[in-house]
């Protein structure tokens, strides 16, 4: 277990180490490190992977509210504690918010970007009732149950890797779900800053993602500077790179590729 303190937080993070470009992925909501393990596993050989665990989940624990631009900042000062000067940027749901933030308050630390299931805008204010229906839930005494089951198809979508899921949320200290949904709730809208994003973006979707749908995605990649296209993955739900590493594994090795050559 390797422990960052950093920025005013105690980040549990993983490095694969090496000498190639540095590519940082940050998780999404509900989610840790370990979601990547798939990448991780890809890419390692050729590339320095460094995964870490995001403000209330996995290993990294906060008590203070916070919002993405503090993720965003976390995820910089991480960087600075691993000497590195520039990584690529691989974020889901969450993990993109906070992605493009930092690429937005520290441009010359991103290389590029590649967006999972994520955007840049917020939640529709019909869903908010939902959300808040959730958190409740989650923050109670009661089995997670058919909320649980729900919230790991919307996710996941995979029977397999949603009983994994149920029991590692099972198993945690379910009231940091407070501050995450604080932050997740009341973040603020950046599509009209989407233009001063000058790396290259590339976006990959779950074709079947009911969280985020797939025409923000199509959107976001209209309103960047660079985009570099929309990998469409069928059938996937809103962490296609858990479901089908198969197709995300590849499409982002081509992106790193491309974008680490110079």
């Amino acid at each position: 277990m390797a422990i960052a303190d950093v920025n005013g937080q105690r980040i549990g993070y993983s490095d694969s180490g090496g000498d190639g470009p540095a590519v940082i992925f940050s998780h999404g909501f509900l989610m840790d490190r370990t979601m990547f393990n798939h990448q991780v596993a890809f890419l390692a050989g050729s590339y320095r992977c460094i995964t870490w665990d995001e403000r209330c989940f996995g290993e990294t624990v906060t008590d203070e509210s916070f919002s993405y631009w503090d993720s965003a900042a976390d995820a910089v000062a991480l960087l600075d504690h691993l000497d590195v000067d520039e990584a690529v940027f691989v974020g889901m749901s969450q993990g993109g918010f906070l992605s493009m933030r930092a690429a937005l308050a520290d441009p010359s630390r991103v290389k590029a970007l590649c967006l999972i299931d994520s955007q840049a805008g917020v939640e529709a204010e019909e869903a908010a009732p939902g959300y808040a229906a959730m958190l409740a839930h989650w923050n109670s005494d009661e089995p997670l149950g058919d909320v649980g089951d729900f919230v790991a198809g919307l996710i996941l979508g995979e029977p397999s890797i949603m009983a994994t899921w149920l029991e590692i949320w099972a198993a945690r200290d379910r009231s940091t779900i407070v501050l995450a949904g604080e932050a997740l709730l009341s973040r603020d809208d950046i599509t009209d800053r989407l233009g001063e994003i000058t790396c290259p973006v590339l976006s990959i979707h779950g074709e079947a993602d009911q969280a985020i749908d797939i025409s923000l995605a199509e959107s976001l990649q209209d309103a960047v500077q660079d985009g570099r296209g929309l990998v469409r993955v069928p059938g996937a739900a809103h962490a296609p790179n858990m479901s089908h590493p198969e197709i995300v594994n590849p499409a982002l090795a081509s992106f790193l590729a491309e974008v680490t050559a110079s």
